[in-house]
């Protein structure tokens, strides 16, 4: 079975992703399709003995829709003349997977559109190599967000031109309902003029409509474009005939407005989908960019991609580490941070193993490399993330759910209401029969016009995540937002978010003959040439004491153990037992105060002077001030609360013993996190997960909500749904509190733009409401429901 994703264009609502789902899912072969209409894509897995990848992209562009390959641009080097260039073109054109590659040699670059299922970059610049010319990657990390906003861009310059064109033929529109005549009036109340500002609305500002409603006619389905489509067709159709051949009332403020009201309502949509796919490019540029390793007895520097198992890997001071390994040869401190969120480096010796992406502190050395390319740990999270990504959202836009039903409801009932009129029923005095079911079949198709029920949502959800980002909480999407207040249980990351993801020195207890603060000077004195973070938090809370360092003499670190070091002609010690006893010095006695402190959590340091025990100093990741009370307020709003950490099991429940935490999910990896946030929404819980490190990234993404605390890093806050600006877990509260309230304004939306279809529809159908008077209460639910979301604007944090 294999897995393959789709990139897909051309959705213009949910209702088109579910089409596309159903046909993939239809075909023989096909075990599973997800389409997903926010990330623009489907994850397909099917048996390609029986299907193969060329079957299904045609059945969406069959569907009327296209399939976007990945495009980059490769940077060219080595080329003499338009020869060199015809000849790379070829080679690349050549490699399966290819869908299309063009060079230009003056500008050195090529652009490759390429299926990355079947080939990748590092092999499209091989091809290139192996030709004898030079080629690198050249990466736009905005691309995206570029994307994003010019769709936006687009929208905004739609609805501007269309609100435009609109504004005068709605205030003919009214000048007539309110008998007011004037010059003004006169001028605005001629067809001709009505006619030239009406029609760019309708067939180039509403041509997206025709498109989308071709697109499900012709796959035997309805939306919300089909509707619009004929609403605004109607009503136009009937006033051109009105203008140029015949004498009649003229509707062109009704298509004009209808379209107008729409494309308002596909802006805000647009604003509101949110930057989901970088989360992916901000993992994928923690990789390192090359490494050097050893070929043929030589130190030899190559792009990352080439990096192949078994090779050995030679890692410098501040380096990042270029893949997964096994040391062989040398010491060092480790920052893991970035995969593990734990802000102490770990220490490492031969035999321990190295995660690629994670970055190298102190020392030098070498290791051979045991997992590479798609193996890594790295690329194994982005594989997670991208997965949870693109599973299907929990909950539907409610507009189109009911457009499968609604919409083909009302054609039919519009349908009817003209054949009634035409064949059964007399018309009103002053109309010809054809005119009068034309007249009413518009009412209805006008009234019923979902316009209400398409901006209900998107407003709402705009007011709430403005007044959110004003509380600094920011919700990636409606979606989001809509998911939070259905929350049951609410798990938390430990470092970084409810500690402050920095270690303090917290205790210092001496042994006889020393004192407190004589210890202390001593031991900060030795911590002064270590860059290990728990020594700097010793040297800090001296300088903090504002006491006098002394500086070390042969200073000494010692992997895995503590440091030695003289200070003022005195020999000092500081690190764990294993270094005690390597050095004879006994040290039953602080044992007790030991054992005490690692109950709490902390990291309990032994020091010894001239070989004789001294003292124990502690240092600990301390508890953010709010955490407390964050979770008592959270607990207060019914959910069952977890921490998670990879702390072994006493460590964590010290501290979630401190926070009023019962239940605790300890000594968890960092790929495992995911899989611990999917057992609790196995068992049925809606889970929210909060966390700010980049092991996070797979358990926001998989969680039914992701919260990422603003002040850990951007991968997380990436890959999360809601980003707590402010890093403060009171947020957490004041999100499902948010959450609630623009929830309820939402139903009450939906109810106003409902209302005015069940009781609208009737009347329009029974003759008693012409399309002017529809059109105005289409647009004054669309008003009302405006409003009453403007209403949000009043809500405040608790």
């Amino acid at each position: 079975m294999k897995e393959r994703k789709l990139a897909i264009s051309g959705m213009s609502c949910a209702a088109c992703a579910n089409r596309i789902e159903k046909k993939l899912n239809s075909l023989e072969g096909v075990k599973s399709a997800n389409v997903n209409f926010t990330l623009e894509n489907a994850s397909v897995r099917y048996d390609e003995n029986i299907v193969d990848i060329s079957n299904l992209k045609q059945v969406v562009i069959d569907l009327g829709y296209g399939i976007e390959e990945e495009k980059i641009e490769l940077k060219l080097g080595g080329m003499s003349c338009a020869v060199c260039a015809n000849r790379i073109e070829k080679g690349l054109n050549a490699v399966e997977g290819v869908a299309k590659a063009a060079v230009n040699f003056a500008a050195e670059k090529a652009t490759v559109e390429f299926d990355p299922a079947v080939t990748s970059v590092a092999e499209l610049i091989k091809t290139v190599k192996k030709l004898g010319y030079e080629a690198s990657q050249e990466i736009d990390e905005d691309s995206e967000k570029k994307k994003r906003e010019k769709e936006i861009e687009v929208q905004k310059l739609k609805f501007l031109i269309s609100a435009l064109l609109s504004i005068p033929l709605v205030m003919a529109m009214f000048f007539e309902i309110f008998g007011i005549h004037n010059e003004i009036g006169g001028i605005l109340a001629n067809k001709y003029l009505q006619f030239t500002l009406a029609t760019p609305v309708q067939f180039i500002i509403g041509w997206q409509f025709y498109i989308g409603a071709y697109k499900a006619l012709k796959n035997g389905s309805a939306n919300m474009d089909v509707l619009v489509a004929m609403g605004t067709s109607a009503a136009y159709i009937y006033s051109f005939a009105n203008t140029f051949f015949r004498e009649g009332l003229l509707y062109y403020e009704t298509s004009a407005v209808l379209i107008t009201l729409i494309i308002l309502g596909k802006l805000l949509e647009a604003i509101a989908k949110g930057k989901t796919s970088e989360a992916i490019k901000a993992l994928m540029n923690l990789q390192a960019r090359t490494a050097v390793v050893i070929r043929d007895g030589k130190e030899v520097e190559i792009p990352v991609e080439e990096v192949e198992k078994e090779d050995v890997v030679i890692v410098k001071p501040g380096e990042k580490i270029p893949v997964d390994g096994i040391i062989i040869e040398g010491t060092s401190t480790v920052d893991e941070s970035m995969l593990t969120g734990e802000s102490i480096p770990v220490d490492k010796k031969p035999g321990d193993e190295v995660i690629g992406a994670t970055i190298n502190k102190q020392g030098s050395f070498k290791f051979k490399a045991t997992k590479v390319g798609k193996d890594t740990a790295l690329a194994q999270i982005i594989k997670i993330v991208e997965e949870a990504q693109s599973s299907k959202a929990p909950i539907q836009k409610f507009a189109d759910v009911i457009s499968g039903y609604f919409v083909p409801a009302v054609v039919g009932i519009a349908v009817i209401t003209f054949l009634v009129w035409y064949f059964l029923l007399e018309p009103k005095a002053g109309y010809d029969a054809f005119s009068w079911a034309l007249i009413n079949f518009t009412a209805v198709l006008v009234i019923a016009c979902p316009c209400a029920l398409g901006l209900a949502t998107p407003t709402s959800i705009m007011v709430g995540t403005g007044k959110g980002a004003e509380n600094g909480i920011l919700f990636k999407g409606g979606e989001h937002l809509e998911r939070t207040h259905k929350m049951t249980a609410i798990v938390l990351d430990k470092t970084g978010t409810i500690t402050k993801g920095e270690p303090e020195l917290t205790d210092i207890i001496p042994f006889n003959p020393f004192g407190k603060e004589e210890l202390l000077k001593i031991t900060a004195s030795a911590e002064k040439a270590s860059e290990h973070p728990l020594g700097q938090a010793i040297v800090k809370g001296a300088t903090e004491k504002k006491l006098h360092l002394s500086d070390p003499q042969d200073f000494q670190a010692i992997a895995g153990h503590g440091i030695k070091a003289f200070v003022e002609g005195r020999k000092v010690l500081i690190g764990n037992r294993k270094l005690m006893h390597d050095n004879n010095v006994t040290v039953d006695k602080l044992q007790p105060d030991m054992e005490k402190l690692e109950q709490q959590g902390k990291t309990a340091m032994l020091v010894a002077i001239d070989g004789k025990p001294a003292g124990i100093v502690a240092v600990a990741d301390t508890i953010k001030e709010s955490s407390r009370e964050a979770i008592q307020k959270l607990k207060k709003q019914g959910l069952k609360v977890w921490m998670i950490t990879g702390d072994n099991e006493r460590t964590a429940r010290a501290i979630a013993r401190q926070v009023g935490i019962d239940n605790v999910l300890a000594e968890v990896l960092p790929e495992d996190k995911a899989n611990e946030v999917q057992k609790l929404m196995d068992k049925g819980e809606t889970v929210g997960m909060v966390g700010d490190g980049i092991n996070d990234a797979p358990a926001l993404a998989t969680a039914d909500v992701g919260i990422a605390i603003g002040t850990g890093t951007d991968v997380a806050i990436e890959a999360a749904d809601i980003t707590l600006v402010k890093g403060d877990l009171n947020s957490i509260a004041d999100a499902i509190n948010l959450s609630h309230a623009t929830m309820r304004n939402i139903k009450q939306n939906l109810f106003w733009a409902l209302i005015y279809n069940s009781l609208g529809i009737p009347i329009a159908a029974a003759g008693l409401l012409s399309p002017i008077i529809a059109g105005a209460a289409m647009a004054f639910s669309s008003v009302s429901v405006v409003t009453n979301a403007l209403r949000l604007k009043r809500w405040k944090a608790v």
